[in-house]
């Protein structure tokens, strides 16, 4: 049996510029960070000849076309799995619609799990880009490519994908104690509400290809990561969630349906509370909000953001690994 171990994610600011409606253009970028809540996968080779793979349903056939989830079929037909085997699934948080990257996690645990089954052990960039083409490629899913990124790879990092398909990973050197003052200063909540983010990814790629000024709109998002990376790394940090605010202002500009009334009431209300800059993360619309915010105004927020549950979470260093193999 094998377990593997893999971290959601957070983004900060660049959003939008994974899509390749937008990279094939112009170059993107993201900065953003794994951190310490998972999703687990156990892959177990299983007595007879079918297969077994069990989520928010259970599936048993002795037929690999015939498993519905098309992220475990096209995973197995990649990694040349037909029969006897058996696939579970857990997870620390909702598994639809979080907005941190569930998905994407699921498909680099899994991909981990059945090349160490096996016998085969990839890097955690490698695993990224194999998780890409099975989303993207193989199930059509309406998707960029930072999520496949910022899970399988741990710790803080910028992405920057090219024109012709690649993705550039750096680490922005940040010294412990300014990543703890970071890590202080952000605080999160679980809004209660999740949501499918197909219908408002595609729309947003709509847009990117067919609107030049949406497109000029996530090119100044994407010019936000260099001012972010700079802010953390050696400039003012208290100054981060100014920048998260200029990145939510541009990112609900792109497509209406990232926000809504409740979540605009919520924001504003953590901003006169004290918080500096904010954002729905993922494609929006609901899942999880997080704020940047003097540790000291963390109470009066989540006081006035009663309705909604506190997420407490740490940075996670390793990214995808297996954890447990027999």
């Amino acid at each position: 049996m094998l377990v593997t171990k893999t971290p959601l994610r957070i983004s900060f600011v660049g959003g939008g510029s994974d899509m390749p409606s937008f990279y094939e253009k112009s170059e993107g970028a993201v900065i953003s960070a794994s951190i310490s809540k998972y999703i687990y996968l156990t892959v177990n080779k299983k007595f007879g000849g079918d297969i077994r793979v069990s989520y928010s349903k259970t599936e048993i056939t002795d037929d690999l076309e015939k498993i519905e989830h098309p992220i475990v079929r096209e995973s197995l037909k990649s990694c040349k799995i037909t029969n006897s085997i058996e696939i579970s699934s857990l997870a620390d948080i909702p598994s639809k619609g979080s907005g941190l990257g569930s998905s994407s996690a699921f498909t680099v645990g899994l991909l981990n799990a059945l090349y160490a089954f096996n016998g085969e052990y990839l890097s955690n960039e490698e695993l990224a880009y194999r998780a890409c083409n099975i989303e993207i490629n193989k199930c059509q899913e309406p998707i960029g490519k930072q999520d496949q990124f910022g899970t399988a790879i741990g710790g803080i990092k910028e992405l920057r994908f090219k024109q012709n398909g690649e993705v550039k990973v750096s680490k922005p050197l940040v010294s412990k104690e300014r990543l703890n003052f970071f890590s202080n200063n952000l605080i999160m909540f679980y809004t209660g509400k999740t949501r499918s983010a197909s219908k408002i990814l595609k729309q947003q790629s709509k847009e990117l290809s067919e609107n030049h000024k949406k497109h000029e709109i996530v090119k100044e998002m994407v010019n936000l990561v260099d001012s972010f990376r700079y802010e953390l790394t050696q400039g003012d940090i208290n100054n981060l969630g100014h920048i998260l605010h200029e990145n939510w202002i541009r990112k609900t500009s792109i497509v209406k349906d990232i926000t809504n009334s409740w979540i605009n009431d919520a924001y504003n209300l953590a901003i006169a509370s004290g918080a500096t800059g904010g954002k729905i993360l993922g494609a929006g619309n609901g899942g999880f909000f997080l704020f940047i915010a003097p540790p000291y105004k963390h109470r009066e927020i989540i006081t006035k953001l009663e309705k909604m549950e506190k997420f407490n979470f740490t940075f996670d260093q390793k990214g995808t690994q297996v954890v447990y193999k027999d």
